[in-house]
């Protein structure tokens, strides 16, 4: 066992993480973890944007971006975190330009900003253009900038570590164990802050356009720990997955103009009950229900289950025109196959790579892919991790941030360009309070044997010596949280899904690993991230069953309305020896009152 000391350990080094580690290196020592190599963070599969009020195009307000977020969670963010953060971000993004990210810009030399489905002008309904961008690659582009600037102000990289747990004692957080992977040695850093920040765990679905090391580590940690996890029920799934692959086509294609056909050749987000006024740009809840209502209805393209995404100028120029849509200066939208070349090379590379479509003259075949979790660790507006249901009792020294924290700006549903937002706020002011608390704070004293829990873990699964495969086990998961806590949900087959789930738990405890080793055994990770996904299905599903409306990214056919007397508030749900927990705490209100919203 190697022992490493650090006033702030962040877990993770995608966007979140090195926003963190880079505000609190400017005061504290410290340490940033990650199983990758943090240029290969999820992060930098974002494409479209970063939504921010800067009003380089045309009339915005940081007071419209946070309407905006609180109407598109389906009123269940809390609201003077969206406020916090809304106001925060035109800031941010002039930090991140000053830093050197190279953001796409106008004629005039200004950021350049796209519409995105959810951003309006309220007083006029009018979609808006509030997300900056860097062609199609933003979130890659965030965290080359960001890791650099890491660099540059010394924060200390430990890459492939995977850490597995928290070392928590009777006197608070003292650190985390990681093992390095290229070893097989067990490492703990000691450390008065540690933020967790490893991302989001879409591989619990079957088709999903996560990374394949999106698995929800830190959520699964904390819930051993007894930390409850948030609003899980709450899963999003973006409208435009590549077929069959889940490969995200970004929202700023529809941005720039493109059209959702179905089989048939028809515009179908037009229909009444869909989004007739802002259509395409409905919010990403609404637009996945739409395709899967087309789909179920037998409009999907040859009857197969998926639909046309089409950015062809010809088609754009088309219905634009129809629609009246205008450039800034009022002359008529008109794109060239240039222009779209231009603003999404890499949609086109990936569509080109894996389809054998160019999107400049064909359309692209899409489908609803799970794409990100509303939920996680719940947390303050600092990223200090909250474990009761009266928002009184903070963990100290415990921070989570990114898309495993739930702070609650995205409620039920979070709106496009948002999430980069998210990471780069709240890893800022997380990253500041931390290397506070640490300067405040002594080092809380390891235990005589801090990796033992950890090691135990690994020792079960090492030593198992059955006859089930980890390959089935995390394809029938996937199956059955596809088919039935996914885009539409009932109650019967959340029953199925919950006994399916526990019943591959136990299964789980049969496994055999075929890797004896110690260097770089992956068969071993891979089990222990199975794990951790199983235990984020079954609490994802318990939440989703006990929640009784329609709201957001979780839509139910037999509980069709949202329901706001009964369920206006946040899901916490604690994993016990006998199953999951489940409680509720109230909704942050400042100025929004619940409406039906009307797209």
């Amino acid at each position: 066992m190697k022992t490493h000391q650090f006033e702030v350990v962040v877990v993770g080094a995608g966007g979140a993480g090195l926003m963190a580690g880079l505000y609190a290196s400017k005061s504290a020592s410290t340490a940033v973890i990650s199983k990758l190599y943090p240029a290969r963070s999820h992060t930098g599969a974002a494409q479209g944007g970063i939504g921010a009020a800067l009003g380089n195009l045309e009339e915005d307000r940081p007071e419209w971006h946070t309407y905006d977020t609180v109407k598109g969670s389906d009123y269940l963010a809390d609201q003077d975190a969206v406020e916090f953060m809304c106001k925060e971000a035109p800031g941010i993004v002039y930090e991140l330009e000053h830093m050197g990210l190279p953001f796409s810009r106008t004629d005039e030399g200004k950021i350049a900003q796209r519409f995105f489905g959810g951003h309006t002008n309220n007083e006029t309904t009018k979609p808006v253009k509030r997300t900056c961008y860097a062609a199609d690659r933003t979130g890659h582009m965030i965290l080359q900038t960001l890791y650099q600037q890491s660099i540059k102000n010394k924060v200390q990289f430990y890459d492939e570590f995977q850490v597995l747990d928290i070392i928590k004692t009777d006197e608070g957080i003292a650190g985390i164990v990681a093992l390095e992977i290229a070893t097989g040695e067990m490492h703990v850093f000691h450390a008065k802050s540690i933020i967790m920040a490893t991302g989001g765990w879409g591989r619990v679905w079957e088709i999903t356009s996560n990374a394949f090391a999106y698995t929800g580590d830190g959520v699964a940690i904390a819930l051993r720990h007894g930390i409850p996890a948030q609003d899980m029920e709450f899963f999003q799934f973006h409208p435009t997955g590549i077929y069959k692959m889940g490969i995200l086509i970004t929202e700023g294609v529809r941005g720039e103009g493109g059209i959702l056909l179905n089989g048939k050749g028809e515009r179908f987000m037009e229909k009444e009950g869909n989004a007739p006024n802002v259509k395409e740009l409905a919010s990403r809840d609404v637009v996945s229900r739409a395709m899967y209502q087309e789909m179920k209805q037998g409009n999907g393209v040859d009857g197969e289950r998926y639909l046309y995404l089409d950015v062809t100028p010809e088609t754009v120029n088309k219905y634009a025109a129809l629609d009246g849509r205008t450039r800034p200066d009022g002359t008529p939208y008109v794109v060239t196959g240039e222009e779209i070349l231009g603003k999404l090379p890499d949609i086109i590379d990936f569509c080109e790579t894996y389809l054998g479509v160019n999107p400049v003259t064909d359309p692209m075949p899409v489908q609803p892919t799970a794409h990100y979790g509303m939920g996680g660790i719940p947390t303050d507006n600092y990223g200090r991790v909250v474990v009761d249901k009266d928002r009184k009792e903070i963990m100290p020294g415990l921070y989570a941030v990114g898309e495993n924290g739930c702070v609650s700006v995205h409620g039920s549903n979070r709106l496009g360009s948002n999430s980069l937002l998210d990471l780069v706020v709240f890893g800022k002011f997380s990253g500041i309070e931390a290397a506070n608390h640490a300067k405040n704070s002594e080092y809380i004293p390891l235990p005589e044997n801090p990796t033992e829990y950890a090691e135990q873990q690994l020792d079960a699964l090492r030593n198992a010596d059955g006859d089930e495969r980890l390959s089935e086990i995390g394809r029938e998961m996937k199956e059955v949280m596809f088919e039935h806590v996914g885009v539409f949900r009932v109650e019967e087959g959340m029953k199925e899904a919950l006994e399916k789930i526990r019943e591959l738990k136990v299964r789980f405890k049969n496994i055999k690993i075929d890797d004896k080793g110690k260097q770089f055994n992956m068969d071993l990770l891979n089990a222990w991230e199975l794990s951790n996904l199983l235990d984020i299905a079954e609490v994802t599903t318990a939440a989703a069953l006990n929640r009784k409306e329609s709201r957001g990214g979780h839509a139910r056919n037999d509980y069709q309305e949202r329901d706001d007397e009964n369920w206006m508030k946040h899901t916490l749900a604690w994993l016990e020896e006998d199953g999951v927990r489940l409680d509720y705490k109230d909704v942050v209100f400042t100025k929004f009152e619940p409406k039906k919203r009307v797209y």
